[in-house]
């Protein structure tokens, strides 16, 4: 049981979309850029966009959790901790550049494709459709959700497989905050509830195949 109801979340919802305005547009446009940094690859594209994530997740963690959700829920104290621990880890990727990004082929970089592009186009067209308009829908890059089905797909279209601790916390909140499509009536969440069990073993998968790479290329 939820210690608050749908018209409580959804209130609150709006209550933090309207204080922040229009720091939803900026994260937009951040999302946006780092769609373009990956497709036009120039020289600080894997260090920017790993830093773009790292800001979305430091500010979910702080804006959205702890100053906003904790109102309504306790656990939400522990929740903005996981996020601004996952920002400071993507910020120590970024800086040490453990995370390189790049266009290819295959099942991982079909689906990466499709959660970006759900996470910014179809994630709040779907909330509007389905009666949830702005402000009382999670906004892109604002809110955990659509922030988690983002970094998900980022992730797939590394050209390297990630850390394996960087696929932790967007693990744990797709499966947290994914209950929200059936407790809260919230249908655009369908994604994110699924989106951990594609995303990390398709992950581990390149992992290995990555990790076989050099032995197979050794003459015998």
């Amino acid at each position: 049981m939820l210690p608050f109801t749908t018209d409580q979340f959804l209130a609150n919802l709006a209550a933090y979309n309207q204080a922040f305005w229009p720091v939803q547009l900026a994260a937009l446009g951040l999302g946006g850029c780092a769609v373009v940094l990956l497709l036009l690859r120039p020289g600080m594209a894997d260090r920017l966009i790993t830093f773009i994530l790292a800001a979305m997740w430091l500010w979910t963690g702080i804006a959205y959790h702890w100053l906003y959700f904790s109102r309504i829920n306790q656990a939400a104290v522990s929740f903005g901790a996981l996020f601004v621990a996952q920002a400071a880890l993507l910020a120590h990727v970024g800086i040490r550049k453990q995370l390189r990004f790049g266009r290819g082929f295959g099942p991982a970089v079909g689906v990466g494709i499709a959660f970006v592009g759900y996470a910014i186009v179809l994630y709040p067209l779907i909330g509007t459709w389905t009666g949830h308009a702005y402000p009382r829908t999670p906004a892109f890059g604002v809110t955990p959700c659509p922030v988690t089905i983002f970094t998900f797909g980022l992730l797939l279209l590394a050209k390297q497989p990630p850390p394996r601790p960087l696929l932790v916390v967007p693990l744990i909140w797709s499966l947290i905050g994914g209950s929200a499509a059936f407790l809260l009536g919230v249908p655009q969440d369908w994604l994110l509830l699924a989106s951990g069990v594609i995303a990390v073993p398709l992950i581990v998968l390149g992992d290995r195949r990555h990790a076989r790479a050099p032995s197979a290329e050794k003459p015998a």
